[in-house]
């Protein structure tokens, strides 16, 4: 058989198609609650969701508000130990006798302390009452009546700085009326009975002098905590052993090293008083709407 025979022999294809089951209609599910349906207006875009919560963010550990006293820091622990070192070296030059020690450990006192305070942000009040404060130790190594003067007049601009902070804790405590009488007692007595025994020419800068020490004082005692009361009674008993000493009058043993101990222990106390009794910072704006209703 040729291969035209085989070919006519195979049943032809039939041009007309098979009829074929209809396809189903295609179906959707009925929208579920909330789902919009298809070709409506809210279906062409995703549906909002709510904005996430910020990540919580761990506060710093020595982060406080603006006008709050800073939290102990690994550099204040460091510089207030060194103001001690330097306090017990100056305390056992004078015990001893040792003149170069002593000089070296007076100056190096009052710049330690002010940066101890700083580190704990400390107001700029109370820096430069301590600037003062150093100044006076440097003037009062010399014997010189020019240089005791120039010395008490730093130590004088420290005190008006300091009642200059004090006067930002508003109105005295209610027993500043009761210790009123007590400091303007001791106030006049002071100056009374050292007025006869002082060279001409210091008494009234002593008298002077001795007015600002005792409101400084007093402020202290009234607007502050116990210790910065403290602080202040230490000054004026250190500044009295220094005032008695230029009237000449008896003196115990080291006098010196009973001067630096309570002044050392008052400013170190006035420190640590202005710093725990500062004014609370005012509200911010974002604080003050935060609680409105």
């Amino acid at each position: 058989m040729s291969p035209d025979d085989d070919s006519r022999a195979r049943p032809r294809a039939s041009h007309t198609a098979a009829p074929q089951p209809p396809a189903p209609e295609p179906t959707s599910a009925a929208p579920g609650p909330g789902v919009p349906e298809a070709g409506s207006t809210a279906a062409a875009r995703a549906p909002e969701e709510p904005l996430a919560e910020p990540p919580a963010v761990a506060p710093c550990p020595h982060a406080t508000r603006p006008g709050e006293p800073r939290a102990e820091t690994p550099w204040g622990a460091r510089l207030f130990a060194l103001f001690g070192v330097a306090t017990l070296a100056d305390l056992g030059s004078l015990a001893v006798g040792f003149d170069a020690g002593h000089t070296v450990a007076k100056t190096l006192l009052m710049p330690l302390l002010a940066a101890y305070a700083g580190v704990r942000g400390a107001p700029r009040l109370l820096l430069a009452a301590l600037l003062f404060g150093w100044g006076g130790d440097i003037l009062l190594l010399s014997d010189a009546d020019p240089a005791f003067l120039a010395g008490m007049a730093s130590f004088a601009a420290g005190h008006v700085c300091y009642i200059a902070l004090f006067l930002r804790h508003g109105a005295p405590h209610a027993r500043g009326r009761l210790l009123a009488p007590a400091y303007a007692v001791a106030l006049a007595a002071t100056v009374a009975l050292l007025w006869p025994d002082l060279p001409a020419g210091l008494r009234v800068p002593v008298a002077c002098y001795s007015t600002l020490l005792t409101a400084m004082a007093y402020g202290a005692a009234t607007r502050l905590g116990p210790r910065a009361a403290a602080g202040g009674a230490l000054f004026m008993l250190s500044d009295t052993l220094i005032a008695t000493g230029v009237a000449n009058w008896p003196q115990p043993p080291r006098p010196d090293l009973w001067i630096m101990l309570t002044y050392a222990a008052a400013q170190f106390l006035l420190v640590q008083g202005a710093l725990d009794e500062r004014p609370a910072p005012a509200a911010t704006y974002r604080e003050v709407r935060s609680t409105t209703p």
